[in-house]
């Protein structure tokens, strides 16, 4: 049994008051009951003049008591009953409800009343409550409604405005409680992870898998938080855990990014910087470093899985993550913010011309004649700006490489995703510190072609290796394709030949553009629009020269054509209907009908 990597330290009462009787009406929702008819409401007297008279026997002093009785519950009566039903409740209970009414507030006040007298005031209340304040409610009532139909629309915008308010305050709120919950995750992380060093035996937790890791890791927290007296909800507790593996084991605030799939590029500027890329769009994230000293220990994590190292002496490196993912970093002194971190994931689910047709990346006759082109085994070229989906569609065109063929890649760092059974990947080595052991991308260009190639791929040709490229795919190697960046196919046909100039090989314009005509079969402009999406702009063919001009042809273009609702752009793949050059190769492999149909 593995020894354990953790040691264990030794060491109301509500308020309430008397409810004021309301008899069950109004607003206490009286539901009618059965009707009694009684002497003093079968046959309601003449309303008196506003205030009741006492009896004749009355004294002065009671017929004030019925005054200041009246003057004293007549204001009260909208608040015990509902206006706008009390006309279909029963009189005997309205009057009932009105003599507990009088009742409760003679008590209050001290006012001496005789049966009599509550009767007469009781008659005079009702007719007050039925003859004048239930019409004058119906007619507030009527007035209102007639208002509201006629800002009925007025009323449905503001209702609109209001349901948009509470969504965004809610989401407000929501944020706010999610920000919350992280900086008190955040301030545990900070306190208990240097006490959490003190549990570790290294040796036994190198020895363990990640599940079984975690679960001490658990146990550790939990006896830290109780001791270093710090709450946390379950769910918080279980990310301060994963925090520290992901620090212990993995890239620390960096894996949540990698783990989403939703995201393609993640930009680190520095310790407190850090950008995501989703649908094409860029966004800043929460994701923070806790300084530039933990960032650069990633940094050195990241390099080292791959042989490589990043320090002052070699402040820029490429490399590669465990899932295939790019990566290039580039550290002070040349980053003046901080070490700079620019991760292009590896797309776990792979793309293929078909569903880059999905997509609208393509349309269905561009995807078919690409297909021709990889399987007519035509050298192409794909060109596009930065983040325009260039690997994308070369990964997508090597699935038409034929099973049986031997094909070698050459990267910076190996993101090609072939698969065929028989690749062979290569990949460039910078200089170590003495400044020796370098194999570049021309090295490994020309060691290829000892190795039998059937063809040969290039992730990105950014240098003279561009001269062995051409070498390659002129003798021998048809089908061979890689990748550079450009604004379109005709200053991609400028930058190969300014490339090859970078070899000082001192050859005429004119031998190294008759080179590339002969070499290059088929361009395609790819590129990313303002609206995030990826898009195949072009599909250029190179038919020859004329006098010192590379002569090309268009076989498809996208026209933009405008923008729809959502800010998504709107265009069109024509098709220019002329006859492809290489029809005599897809006729070679039997595609011709296929190409003809595509073009059409």
């Amino acid at each position: 049994m593995k020894p354990a990597a953790f040691g264990r330290r030794t060491g109301t009462t509500g308020r309430g008051g008397p409810r004021r009787a309301s008899g069950g009406f109004g607003r206490q929702n009286l539901k009618p009951g059965t009707e009694e008819t009684t002497a003093t409401t079968s046959s309601t007297p003449a309303k008196p003049s506003k205030k009741p008279q006492p009896a004749p026997a009355a004294s002065a002093s009671n017929a004030s008591a019925v005054d200041r009785a009246y003057d004293l519950i007549e204001p009260l009566l909208a608040e015990h009953f509902d206006l706008a039903t009390v006309a279909d409740i029963p009189k005997s209970d309205i009057s009932e409800s009105l003599g507990t009414l009088i009742s409760e507030t003679a008590t209050q006040h001290n006012l001496d009343l005789n049966d009599l007298e509550v009767r007469d005031l009781v008659t005079v209340l009702l007719n007050d409550l039925l003859e004048e304040k239930v019409p004058e409610a119906l007619a507030a009532a009527e007035q209102s409604n007639s208002d509201a139909e006629q800002d009925n629309v007025v009323d449905l915008k503001q209702e609109d405005d209001l349901i948009a308010q509470r969504q965004a305050a809610t989401v407000q709120n929501n944020e706010q409680k999610q920000k919350a919950s992280q900086e008190s995750v955040n301030e545990a992380k900070e306190k208990l992870q240097p006490l959490l060093l003190e549990y570790i035996d290294a040796t036994a937790a190198n020895e363990m898998d990640r599940s079984e890791l975690a679960e001490q890791v658990s146990e550790a927290i939990s006896e830290l938080m109780v001791q270093e007296k710090i709450n946390l909800n379950l769910r918080e507790q279980r990310e301060l855990v994963n925090m520290l593996l992901h620090d212990m084991l993995g890239l620390g605030p960096l894996e949540p990014l990698l783990e989403d799939e939703s995201i393609t590029d993640i930009m680190v500027n520095g310790p407190k910087q850090v950008y995501i890329e989703k649908n094409g769009k860029l966004t800043l994230s929460d994701i923070h470093f806790r300084d530039n000293q933990h960032l650069l220990n990633i940094c050195t994590r990241i390099v080292s899985y791959v042989g490589r190292r990043v320090d002052e002496s070699s402040p820029i490196c490429d490399a590669r993550l465990a899932d295939g993912s790019r990566v290039n970093i580039i550290i002070p002194p040349l980053a003046i913010d901080g070490p700079s971190i620019s991760i292009r994931k590896f797309a776990k689910q792979k793309i293929t011309l078909d569903k880059m047709l999905d997509y609208g990346s393509v349309s269905h006759k561009m995807a078919t004649v690409l297909k021709i082109a990889g399987a007519a085994r035509l050298n192409i070229v794909i060109s596009g700006g930065t983040g325009s989906g260039k690997t994308t569609m070369l990964n997508a065109l090597s699935r038409m490489v034929d099973q049986g063929e031997r094909v070698v890649t050459i990267e910076d760092a190996a993101e090609l995703q072939l698969q065929q059974p028989h690749v062979v990947r290569l990949e460039t080595r910078p200089s170590n510190l003495e400044g020796k052991g370098e194999i570049s991308m021309r090295d490994l260009v020309k060691n290829a072609l000892r190795m039998r190639p059937d063809r040969i791929i290039l992730g990105e040709v950014r240098g003279p290796e561009m001269v062995d490229v051409l070498q390659a795919m002129n003798t021998g190697h048809d089908g061979s394709m890689c990748t550079l960046h450009a604004n379109n196919p005709r200053e991609a046909l400028n930058r190969m030949e300014n490339m090859v100039g970078m070899a000082d090989l001192n050859l005429p314009s004119h031998a190294v553009k008759t080179q590339i005509s002969g070499s290059v079969d088929l361009i395609v402009q790819v590129s990313r629009m303002r609206d995030g999406k990826r898009r195949c702009q072009a599909i250029t063919e190179v038919v020859g020269m004329e006098g010192d001009v590379i002569t090309t042809q268009d076989l498809f273009t996208y026209v933009f054509t405008g923008e729809d609702a959502e800010g998504n752009l709107t265009g069109e793949f024509r098709s220019t209907g002329v006859r492809p050059y290489f029809m005599d190769k897809a006729t070679y492999f039997g595609l011709d009908r296929a190409l003809m149909e595509a073009m059409a």
